[in-house]
């Protein structure tokens, strides 16, 4: 790929697409047919599109969506649009896994084989699918896990892209056989009465396309008190609530949305995370397509407490109904008067922009989110500066993810004080939890900090089919696993941190005792193998090590002793977690690491605990 613009030329869907979003072109320096006598002598327009980088990725996703993948013709235009060189958006377009720099047919079946997905038969599936006249890649974890084994289908041109699951017989016979197939959407993911839910009581019980039906069961009633009494007051609110996050950071709301409020230097962002990539986590898009306007809702009020007059929604590329769902919610809010200039007739002005990821877990990560925003490779950022000091666009940006923001919305709703009684002293409000794996009721649950392990295993029903448990997957697979003997551990942020395990971003996976845990142990490793960015050395080097050395030990093929090997992992992920640049590699070996303390697996003693301290996720708001 060359610094310089190639000769292919792009269709005339591919054109069609990206001047449906820049607009048709002005002059022949950015991408116009026709070449004036004007044109021969000045060339317009190159600062106005360079500021315009940060539509890169948008860019990207409609030529891929008009035709199924990017072609050089069509990254040739997007260049001449943008003043791009070639060799900058090529190196964008294959960093994210979504996008193909390869021609491949409109239609796209990608087939789940992560931790989840495999336990229901994921990975023999894509094994299957692999052989049919269906183009099928197996792909990385959908964030459809209480619905394994789950499948996305991407459809180029007139189509629409649909995840769903679980992969029927039917399903996928006809995928095999060719022809037409009828994809059931899924229903609500949760598994319990809306009475004495706070989070998510209107899930599954409101229309999440009526702003009405909304409004009806007290949706704005939050904003509205935001507006009535000011920043000062709903900050105090927040502060007192002693809210933190909920993706694995842990780090105080309040603290977070004073200091972007505080920053001289204007204009501030507020940015929603919904790029939840977390194995095993799912909650964040339950929200969003069953209550999106109270995300756009609260949202609202970050970004008015703290400042701001613009928001983004940064949501994953694999989450096609989610990000129908918000984009709808974002214009019936715009044209009802909750966003835009005069927002609820205030004389305050806020609005919010939907932007989609193209598949990179990396992109969970604050400053790594802020780099893809602006149409670079979602590569994270050393800090300091922090982001409440110098974020997306190099301004002041508070960011959190869709569970932290929404419980925003109670702490208004019952006032800092009375949240901050709900759950224990450290970890306050209720938590949601993502139950996948081999468990009766998979779902997503509400329960207050607090509960232990065992009830909500119990909750949802316990162990599948009543058998024996072997061991729960808490945190995803940046996470860890802890054994059977753990069911009366509390869950809370306190408990985790003095019991050597974490909260994470709230998956519990269980595993019966058929489970292939070694099998597991190797897919999280391959995970976090392929996800790593390869930006700093630890990670790059150490997630490649890793699987290395499990894939000895398990074909007995050892360098030296086991012991040897078992030194060398422990080595590896004492470098990754001390010397990564982010969360990714400060945690990818976290899930490893306690399958040999804790279930002693691999030839380790079983004993110890856990995976060593709460690191933060590359799955939520990081500590700033």
């Amino acid at each position: 790929m060359d610094l310089k613009l190639m000769q292919a030329e792009p269709s005339a869907e591919e054109r069609a697409a990206v001047d449906e979003l820049l607009g048709p072109p002005e002059s022949a320096w950015d991408g116009a047919v026709e070449r004036t006598s004007f044109d021969h002598r000045v060339a317009r327009g190159g600062q106005d599109a360079r500021e315009d980088r940060h539509l890169l990725l948008p860019a990207l996703h409609a030529l891929q969506g008009a035709v199924g993948w990017i072609s050089p013709g069509g990254m040739n235009y997007v260049c001449e649009r943008l003043t791009v060189p070639p060799a900058e958006a090529y190196g964008v377009a294959t960093f994210y896994a979504m996008f193909s720099t390869e021609e491949r047919p409109a239609q796209v079946l990608h087939v789940c084989d992560d931790i989840a997905c495999r336990l229901a038969g994921g990975a023999d599936l894509a094994s299957r699918m692999a052989a049919s006249p269906m183009h099928t890649v197996a792909s990385p974890c959908l964030g459809l896990c209480e619905h394994a084994p789950a499948a996305l289908m991407q459809t180029a041109g007139e189509g629409a892209d649909v995840g769903f699951g679980p992969v029927s017989d039917e399903m996928e016979r006809v995928f095999r056989e060719g022809g037409p197939v009828s994809i059931r959407l899924r229903g609500t993911s949760v598994r319990q009465r809306a009475d004495g839910l706070r989070l998510l009581r209107r899930v599954g019980h409101v229309d999440p396309s009526s702003i009405d039906d909304y409004r009806a069961h007290g949706g704005y009633e939050a904003l509205r008190l935001a507006l009535e009494h000011g920043p000062e007051w709903t900050l105090r609110e927040v502060t007192d609530s002693k809210l933190m996050g909920r993706g694995g950071a842990a780090f105080p709301t309040g603290v977070k949305w004073q200091a972007v409020a505080e920053q001289p230097v204007h204009p501030h962002y507020f940015v929603c995370n919904a790029d939840e990539s977390e194995p095993g986590t799912f909650k964040d898009r339950v929200v969003m397509e069953q209550d999106p306007f109270a995300v756009i809702e609260s949202l609202t009020i970050a970004g008015i407490t703290t400042g701001c007059e613009q928001g983004y929604v940064y949501i994953r590329g694999e989450y096609p109904l989610a990000t129908r769902t918000l984009t709808h919610a974002i214009e019936e809010a715009r044209r009802h008067g909750f966003l835009g200039d005069d927002v609820m007739g205030r004389g305050v002005h806020f609005d919010i922009e939907l932007r989609r990821g193209a598949g990179a877990y990396i992109c969970g990560e604050e400053t790594a989110l802020f780099n893809s925003l602006e149409g670079k490779r979602g590569e994270p950022r050393n800090k300091p500066p922090f982001p409440v000091q110098r974020g997306l666009f190099g301004r002041p940006t508070g960011i959190n993810n869709v569970e932290t923001l929404i419980n925003v919305l109670e702490v208004l709703r019952i006032g800092g004080e009375a949240f901050a009684e709900i759950g224990t002293e450290g970890s306050t409000g209720p938590r949601l939890f993502c139950l996948s794996g081999d468990v009766e009721r998979p779902g997503l649950y509400e329960h207050e900090h607090g509960v232990t392990l065992g009830q909500v295993i119990e909750a949802a029903g316990g162990v599948r089919g009543g058998k024996p448990l072997k061991a729960v997957l808490l945190g995803g697979a940046a996470g860890g696993f802890v054994g059977p003997d753990a069911l009366d551990a509390r869950l809370t942020f306190e408990d985790a941190r003095a019991g050597g395990y974490t909260l994470g971003s709230g998956v519990v996976m269980l595993f019966d005792e058929e489970a292939d845990l070694t099998d597991t142990c190797l897919r999280i490793a391959r995970f976090f193998r392929d996800e790593s960015c390869g930006q700093c050395v630890p990670c790059r080097v150490g997630t490649v090590r890793q699987e290395e050395a499990l894939r000895r030990i398990v074909q007995g093929r050892t360098l030296g002793s086991n012991d040897d090997e078992l030194a060398l992992l422990t080595d590896v992920a004492q470098v990754m977690r001390d010397a990564s640049i982010c969360g990714l590699g400060q945690t990818a070996a976290n899930a490893v690491q306690s399958a040999i303390e804790s279930l002693g697996m691999f030839g380790g003693d079983g004993a110890g605990g856990g995976n060593g301290d709460d690191v933060p996720t590359p799955t939520e708001d990081q500590e700033s």
